[in-house]
């Protein structure tokens, strides 16, 4: 039996509502694999569940670390991969790795939800069973959801296959292209925009459903990637006033700052409490396995030099982004549970004793002033990890180093974290409102708006001239290009902003020297799924 088959004809009982996960606040669900939908559909709270159960498709760390997160950095080479992922480093990714064959699966199986809630929620609007306003919203988070996960995917493979209905198919479509991918996810969240609330509007309890602006916001990108820029425009002027950039770029990524007024979409994790692998919970790895070996055991991703180096003088993003040998960890979060000295590994290392008993700390827990070290690494010992055949940089990813309850695999053993994590923000959205204005002829504009994004990165106002990679840039949608990378990198976006733009290749280029294969700036599609739907084609230059 075809998958595709399979998740459309067995929605209601085995697609739906199967309880996935450990949510925030709203996203209750409970288990209904052996239901009805007359049995189960007849009050208020069973259309909300039928809607909670979409947002689950995101709430998995191969999903969003190993798949979004990989694309967004691996593939600009800001950052490599250590373990078992480093065809990464190579653009060598194979159609059979295991991540993207659950970002496609997960994402369909989240289409196949969203496409069976729709008639559902609008029989129990018929049936007065939901509100006229509470349908239209769920309608609304349905549309936005389905939406932005066409978004992904289309960002990611290209075309895909566009399954919108539920029961009238095979499930063996084959692959529309990326523009009319783009076209139905420009639909989607339009319906989205008409139907959705503000975040504002929402109860205290509703905190991190889908909003208009973030239907506006992801509109905005979809249109961008049609080059409707004059529409983009529009779309992303809409959020002005709705959001706001933070004071402080430190504070963007703070565990304890979760759907801050910059913020416009992330996924909402909650402790499961349990650190078990295997355990039904939804908290994830995605914090302590990008942390240094030397405090983690893990340090499974780990950035370029070049990043750290390519930040202008003066710019407070650069030690916010990715801290190197001899810097503090500058997270108010970290600062409060001791710093990099408070780990036990580090406590550990430094406190190491010989065989007579005599202090013998490890050298690469002593820092610069000969005391336990509270930096990542000296310049004299970078902190590169212990295996020979793949030394780390000795740089690493800040944003995601911010939750101090984290160990790693070490003392109590805190692996899985619990922190949201931030799709979309306000920065972005003015970095690429900036574009669209240059692109449409206000370059004044477009440069006023840039200025709103650096004036913050500086503390308050951004040097005249624009600096990146040790060099002067004056053409305005290259400046765009490079603020991009300095303001996003680490997060879910660089990557998808510069294929978006068109000059992926060219760009990493430019910075790096490095020349991506053709082809290769997308995913190869799983070839599970070629084998089980004849009609797909795999991408060029796989």
């Amino acid at each position: 039996m075809k998958i595709k088959k399979y998740l459309y004809v067995l929605t209601v009982g085995l697609v739906v509502l199967l309880p996935l996960s450990c949510q925030k606040g709203f996203l209750d669900q409970r288990d209904t694999a052996n239901g009805t939908e007359q049995a189960y559909f007849d009050k208020p709270a069973d259309g909300i569940a039928l809607v909670n159960a979409i947002y689950d498709t995101y709430q998995n760390a191969d999903l969003l670390k190993k798949s979004l997160w990989y694309y967004a950095n691996f593939q600009t080479h800001d950052f490599f991969n250590w373990g078992n992922d480093r065809f990464y480093n190579t653009y060598s990714i194979p159609a059979t790795f295991g991540a993207i064959q659950v970002f496609w699966q997960r994402a369909y199986i989240g289409i196949a939800r969203a496409n069976s809630a729709l008639p559902i929620i609008a029989k129990m609007k018929d049936n007065g069973i939901l509100t006229e306003a509470l349908a239209n919203r769920l309608t609304g988070e349905i549309y936005f959801l389905r939406g932005m996960t066409y978004y992904y995917l289309a960002s990611s493979f290209g075309g895909v296959p566009l399954e919108l209905t539920t029961g009238a198919n095979d499930g063996l479509k084959p692959r529309s292209s990326q523009d009319e991918v783009f076209a139905q996810v420009e639909s989607d969240l339009k319906l989205a925009v008409d139907l959705l609330p503000w975040k504002e509007q929402y109860e205290a309890g509703d905190l991190g459903r889908a909003t208009k602006g973030a239907a506006l916001g992801y509109l905005g990108a979809a249109q961008m990637w049609l080059k409707k820029y004059t529409e983009a425009l529009a779309s992303y002027n809409q959020l002005d006033g709705k959001y706001t950039l933070l004071p402080k770029f430190i504070d963007v990524h703070e565990a304890d700052k979760e759907n801050n007024d910059e913020s416009i979409f992330e996924v909402q994790f909650i402790p499961a409490g349990t650190q078990s692998w295997g355990a039904g919970n939804e908290v994830a790895w995605i914090g302590s396995f990008g942390m240094p070996e030397e405090v983690s055991n893990f340090g499974y991703d780990y950035a370029n030099k070049g990043l750290y180096d390519g930040f202008q003088a003066g710019d407070l993003r650069k030690i916010a982004t990715v801290i190197g040998p001899g810097d503090e960890n500058p997270s108010p979060g970290i600062i409060a549970k001791g710093g990099i000295k408070s780990y036990p590994l580090v406590i550990a290392g430094f406190n190491r004793k010989d065989n007579n008993g005599n202090p013998n700390p490890d050298p690469k827990y002593v820092g610069a002033d000969g005391k336990i070290i509270n930096t990542c690494g000296t310049v004299a010992r970078p902190w590169i990890g212990s295996d020979a055949t793949q030394l780390r940089s000795g740089y690493y990813n800040e944003k995601m180093w911010r939750d101090p309850t984290l160990t790693g695999n070490s003392g109590d053993g805190i692996i899985f974290g619990a922190q949201n994590q931030i799709l979309l923000r306000f920065g972005e959205v003015l970095l690429s409102k900036a574009e669209c204005q240059i692109r449409t002829g206000d370059v004044a504009g477009g440069l006023a708006t840039l200025k709103l994004v650096r004036d913050r990165a500086f503390g308050g106002s951004a040097p005249a001239t624009f600096i990146s990679e040790g060099k002067t840039i004056t053409d305005p949608l290259q400046m765009i290009y490079h603020e991009y990378r300095h303001e996003l990198s680490g997060e879910y976006s660089t990557f998808y902003n510069l294929r978006r733009a068109g000059v992926a290749t060219s760009f990493i280029q430019e910075v790096y020297n490095i020349a991506i294969p053709t082809g290769r700036e997308l995913y190869p599609v799983p070839q599970y799924e070629i084998g089980l739907n004849p009609n797909l084609t795999q991408n060029p230059g796989y």
